[in-house]
Formats: C-alpha cells, structure tokens, sequence
C-alpha cells in the first residue's frame, strides 16, 4: 500500500500569493511524512482551481520537495498544444529527476472547454490525438504526425525526459472501458467510485493486467480517492472538515451554479461533510478512527494506493499539516503491520 495526496488548489480564502505559499508548505510536509505522490488538478476559469498551470505550480513543488512523486492529475490535454506541453513535461521530469507523474485526460468541465473555444463534440478527438502526439514525441529524435488538428514534419525533439520511455503514466477512472483501457496499458489509475464499484474496478483491472502477461508484483497503483481529516479528537476533525468541506463544495458548484445547471457528480459530493462521511467519501476523526476507516476500505476493495485530499476549502495551513503528520505517524505504519500479519 502507498500514499499519495490529491490537491484542486481551491480556494482558500488567502491572497494568491499566500494561498499558493500554504500549499508549498503542505507540500513539504508531504515530502517530510513519506507520502509517495501529489497529484495537482487543472481547472481553469473558477474557485475550485487557483494553480491553472499546474506545470508552473509543479515546479516550484520540485524546488522545496526531494522524494515526493508530483504530477497533473490531469493535464486537460484539448487545451494544449503538443509541442508546448512535450518541453515542458520533459523539464519537469528532470528537474525532478525523475519524479514526475504524467497525468492526462480529456478533461469532464463543458464549461471551463468552452472558455478555450473547444467545443465539446471535439474534446475526444483531440485528447487523443494530443496523446498520440505526447507520447511520441517523448520517446523519439524528431516528431512526425498528421493528425486533424496538427501536423508535424521532422521536428526536432531536443528536450528528452529523464524517465526512459517516458514518464509514468495515470488515469482518472470510473467506468469499465476506461479501466480496461488503463489495465491493457500498465496506466496507473485514480478512482472518484465509492463500494462495490471501486472493487469492481480493482478486480477488472488485475484481470485485464493479467490478461496482457502483467505480472503480479509489477502491478500499478490502483488508487481511490478520499477527503480525509485528521485531528486529536473525532470532535475537533469533524469541525474542521465540516466547515471546510462547505467552502470547498460552493467552489465546486460555483461555475454550474451560476449557469443555472446541475451540479455534476452531487452522488459522490453532496453538499454537506455529514452526507459525504455516510456514503464513504471521506473521513474526519481521530487517528484511530481514520486508521479504522482507511484500513476496513482497504480490504474491501482491493485498492493499493490511497490519496487523501488534506488541504481543501478554508482549511488553516497548520491544521492540513497537523493532519498530515497524524496520518503519517498513525494510519501508515498500521499498513505495514497489515501487510506482515497476511504475509
């Protein structure tokens, strides 16, 4: 089992500057407690995202981090042009030496698209097309492709990442084909699914895994994700959370608010703390309370990664590192004691 955190950079309430400084800091405390990896989302245009270049936010990450994995979860890869987005992907991988985690998807907000004049009857196409074209170009001298959007003739591919062929791969998965598609690839994936579908998920994937001669030990992570908060006392975490998770839910339904619509994905983020904790989305209590939650779900569903979201809505600095260390000092270790006593 490995550890990982998921971060919006939403808003906090903070300045720009200060906001961004906090979530370094958080970042440090990452690095410091052992988790394996920090996984930034690309929003643009809306509260729920204030580090909209996560290339620009990833590096600074790079510069106060030395173990901690770091990577877009996702680069919304429509918006981007191909040849931009290969430089920078291979500064990044070396400037980490090696840490990155190359995340890619098409992107789930019409809304934020539509910002960019990508029409949504487009966004398939060209997310695959502009993953064709990354892939390639990571792994070659010159980049040739004729595709529909772009068009490329011997061009010279002079920055090369420091992971050979490329850096690792992840996915944001919730339905079968995605998951098959993901299995049959050796992607690493992250799933927003809740119960049986996460076991689901995870039993689709080793089988696909094993389907293309994927052997057991070399499995990639199987992540889910989760709002997690950890204080002294389940009083003081679930205070904290509630009223953070209520910031954190107005900047999720801002933008489809204010276009009269429907808030997307309200089954796996209902408006309050109290209705997330009773369909198992998150957790907010003591350590032993978390360690409880993290490790009854962890052999239910036969996940190997975990990625807690410790900093969201109006959260203070030092609570999200708190709850950190808590978590790194009490829920991780009883893994390890897990793993021994099945072994």
């Amino acid at each position: 089992m490995k550890f990982g955190a998921f971060d919006h950079v939403d808003c906090s309430g903070a300045d720009l500057g200060a906001h961004l400084e906090n979530r370094l800091k958080i970042a440090e405390a990452y690095d410091r407690c052992g988790l394996h990896g920090y996984h930034v989302a690309e929003h643009h245009g809306t509260p729920l995202g204030l580090a909209p270049s996560p290339s620009v936010f990833l590096s600074a990450v790079i510069q106060r981090t030395r173990r901690l994995r770091i990577g877009p979860l996702i680069y919304l890869l429509p918006l981007y042009h191909p040849l931009r987005l290969i430089e920078e992907v291979a500064m990044l991988d070396c400037m980490s030496e090696g840490r990155f985690m190359l995340g890619v998807g098409r992107g789930a907000s019409a809304i934020e698209m539509g910002f960019y004049g990508v029409a949504s009857e487009e966004q398939q196409e060209r997310y695959l097309e502009t993953l064709d074209i990354l892939l390639q170009g990571l792994q070659s001298e010159t980049l040739t492709f004729q595709g529909k959007y772009h068009q490329f003739e011997n061009v010279p591919m002079t920055v090369r990442p420091h992971q050979k062929p490329h850096p690792e791969l992840w996915y944001g998965v919730l339905s079968p084909e995605s998951t098959i598609w993901a299995a049959r690839r050796g992607i690493n994936v992250v799933t927003l699914a809740l119960d049986q579908k996460v076991k689901e998920m995870t039993d689709l994937y080793r089988k696909e895994w094993a389907a293309v001669g994927g052997a057991p030990e070399q499995l990639p992570l199987m992540g889910v994700s989760r709002h997690v908060v950890v204080a002294d006392t389940d009083a003081e975490a679930k205070a904290i959370a509630t009223e953070a998770y209520a910031h954190w839910r107005a900047s999720f339904a801002k933008l489809w608010v204010a276009k009269g619509g429907k808030v997307p994905l309200s089954n796996l983020y209902p408006e309050t703390w109290e209705e997330l904790e009773v369909i198992g989305n998150g957790c907010a209590g003591s350590p032993e309370t978390v360690r409880r939650y993290a490790l009854e779900e962890a052999r239910r569903d036969g996940f190997n990664y975990l990625v807690s979201w410790f900093a969201f809505g109006n959260m203070d600095v030092r609570q999200s590192i708190r709850s950190v260390e808590l978590f790194s000092a009490h829920v991780m270790p009883a893994f390890e004691g897990a793993s021994a006593a099945a072994a």
